[in-house]
Order: C-alpha cells, then structure tokens, then sequence
C-alpha cells in the first residue's frame, strides 16, 4: 500500500513513520474523501496494542498518513531462528486478541493479519501495524454511509486469508479472527 520513511516531527519532537501512497493509489477526490474518512476512524483507535495514526494529508499530490514510530522487530523477524516459548505466545497473543477487540468494537476488520503486520516492542508490548487495507463494518457517524478504501475484490496476503476472504466473499471480524489463528499457530 505504499513506502514507509521514519521522520522527525518538528512541531511536536517526535519520530513518526510517514505512509507515502503510491501516486494514483486516490485517483479522484471521492478516494482522497474515503480515505480520509477511513484514517479519521483509525485515528480513533486508541489502544495500546495498535499503531496510532496522527494525521492524513496530501501535498503536492502526494498523499501520506503520519503514524506513531514503533521501534522493535516484526514477529515475522522474531519468528526466523523458530517457534517461541508458550509464556511469551501466551502473552503476545493475549495482546494481539485485545488490539484486535478494540478495533472490532469500533467496526474495523484488518483484513490483512501477519506477522509482518505486527511489532514487538523492546519491551515486549506487541502492536498491530498497517490498517492499509482495513475495511469499515459500520459508518464513521450516524449520518455517514459504510465506505471502504478497497474494494471488495480478494485483497491480503494468502497464507492468512480466511476461506471468504481468498473466495472474495465479504468479510467481518472473524476474518481477522482466522488470521490470528494462524498467527498463533505459527508462533508456536
């Protein structure tokens, strides 16, 4: 979904990792209207266990999210030498179930749950990262209609798609549940 930079916020002195969308990735305004709709409601995720999105913009015609910058190593990374100790799947997993009920709560489904898409902190906090393909179940407002930034059509990474998701069936949390299953599965 796009290139990822860690950069420097001057106002606020901080890092934060810069989301650069591919040029066409919102070819019309009514995609850059979706869009924005759909990192309002992101923003709105406020957990400990989820990468926290600051702000959305174009400049330039160039479109990017700033997001909290999570230093650490992907599981996926941490997974390389093999399988981890129960205590720590155990913990870990109980985190990613917690980051993914808040989202849940709030009628985000991910849709694109691995272990590239989480972060382990030095500290051992787990962070689920990359809501790029996300899909609201429900409006943002009361007066919003549901919108999605994709489309319906067969969108994640293979080895972690539900069977609806690799069929193009529409999704809901259990999708995300499926692809903690096997997140869970591949860390032990």
């Amino acid at each position: 979904m796009g290139v990822v930079y860690r950069a420097w916020d001057e106002h606020l002195n901080r890092d934060v990792a810069i989301k650069v969308l591919p040029a066409g990735t919102l070819a019309d305004e009514a995609a850059r209207r979706r869009f924005r709709k759909e990192a309002q409601a992101l923003s709105k995720l406020n957990h400990p266990n989820i990468e926290t999105v600051h702000d959305f913009d174009t400049q330039e015609g160039v479109d990017f999210l700033v997001m909290e910058y999570i230093p650490g190593v992907t599981l996926s990374q941490k997974l390389v030498p093999g399988a981890l100790p129960e205590r720590e799947i155990t913990r870990l997993g109980t985190q990613l179930a917690e980051g993914l009920a808040a989202a849940h709560e709030l009628g985000i489904v991910h849709r694109d749950l691995k272990p590239g898409n989480l972060r382990v902190t030095s500290d051992g906090r787990l962070k689920i990262l990359d809501f790029g393909l996300a899909k609201l179940l429900r409006p943002v407002s009361a007066s919003a209609p549901t919108e999605t930034l994709t489309d319906e059509r067969m969108v994640g990474t293979l080895p972690y798609m539900a069977p609806e998701q690799f069929q193009g069936e529409p999704v809901d949390t259990r999708t995300d549940i499926w692809a903690a299953g096997v997140t869970l599965y591949e860390m032990a």
